[in-house]
């Protein structure tokens, strides 16, 4: 376990290392320049230099990188350069991601909350009931979400639940004082949007896993000893199904942190996704490259202990041969 521990571990930081690489050459080669927008079309070229100059970012490419990594990995992770978002020029973007990303990790948890347990007990009663009208209900809705993307899913959600029937607001507006109703108003509409999303894809991997794992010999041994259904779902199966299952949850709950910028966005919703979005526009590309990384990062940690669940559940992974 010990040795599998610090395999992932080494594997997870030179994934890192190398995303770190990727992250800093596709910034750099971003068209457009941070000079140029803080200063205006009408800035002269001695003006951009010195300013160029002041910023840093007249150095060459590997030097800014390495100053960059040295930084990163001491924990500092720089100062905004165009002041985007919630910050300004010189603004520690420390400061500038910590109620962005408590933002994220709110919705994120809320999703978590309703998604997970929803899917699974779905997931498991369609396993239980194979063929029947639950099975095909469930199968035909999960099939029919998982094709339709989350932008299409989002405007539909707005121009019903908004636009026809007024329940909700379109925006999920929040100047950081909302308590109760008004929180709950502000996160219904993305929180909805990432439910079904997040939703479809582990209702199907649950159903497909434990489906999977009933045709082993010993499932079919213990049906045949008469053993009910319901029974060798929750206490055999579905502890052999785990590891699949596990490692899509770990998927999408990376999802909810990295991969919202399209809900975030539609919805004008201020999460660290949105954020980044904001550095992309204004060219701050240390803003970019920390939530880049923090992405990752996520994906990693959660991939991670997803493996960790998987090797715990399975007694075969534990003691190799």
């Amino acid at each position: 376990m010990l040795q599998a521990i610090l395999h992932r571990t080494g594997v997870g930081v030179a994934t890192l290392i190398v995303v770190s690489v990727l992250i800093f050459v596709g910034t750099s080669v971003l068209p457009g320049d941070v000079a140029q927008i803080i200063l205006g079309q009408m800035a002269t070229p001695e003006s951009l230099a010195a300013l160029r100059t002041k910023l840093g970012i007249d150095q060459p490419a590997y030097i800014r990188y390495f100053m960059w990594l040295s930084d990163l990995m001491s924990g500092d992770l720089g100062v905004s350069k165009a002041g985007s978002g919630i910050g300004t020029i010189g603004t520690p973007i420390s400061e500038m991601l910590y109620p962005r990303l408590m933002n994220t990790l709110r919705m994120a948890g809320v999703v978590s909350l309703v998604a997970i347990p929803l899917s699974l007990s779905l997931g498991l009663l369609a396993a239980m009931y194979p063929g029947t009208r639950l099975d095909r209900i469930v199968t035909f809705s999960t099939l029919s979400l998982i094709s339709v993307p989350e932008f299409l899913v989002a405007t539909f959600l707005v121009l019903i639940l908004a636009v026809y029937l007024g329940w909700l607001p379109a925006i999920a507006y929040m100047s950081g004082n909302e308590t109760g109703w008004q929180l709950i108003k502000a996160l219904a509409m993305p929180t909805l949007t990432l439910v079904i999303v997040a939703s479809s894809q582990i209702m199907r991997m649950t159903r497909a896993t434990v489906l999977n794992v009933m045709s082993s010999p010993y499932i079919e041994m213990a049906i045949l000893k008469g053993v009910p259904r319901k029974r060798i779902i929750l206490r055999h199966a579905l502890f052999n199904a785990i590891g699949p299952i596990v490692n899509v949850i770990a998927l999408n709950l990376a999802y909810l942190v990295s991969g919202v910028v399209i809900v975030e966005t539609i919805f004008a919703y201020p999460g660290l996704a949105k954020l980044m979005i904001d550095g992309v526009q204004t060219r701050d590309m240390p803003l970019v490259q920390a939530c880049a990384m923090i992405f990752c990062a996520t994906y990693i940690v959660l991939i991670f202990i997803a493996d960790m669940a998987t090797i715990l559940s399975n007694p075969r992974l534990r003691h190799p041969k």
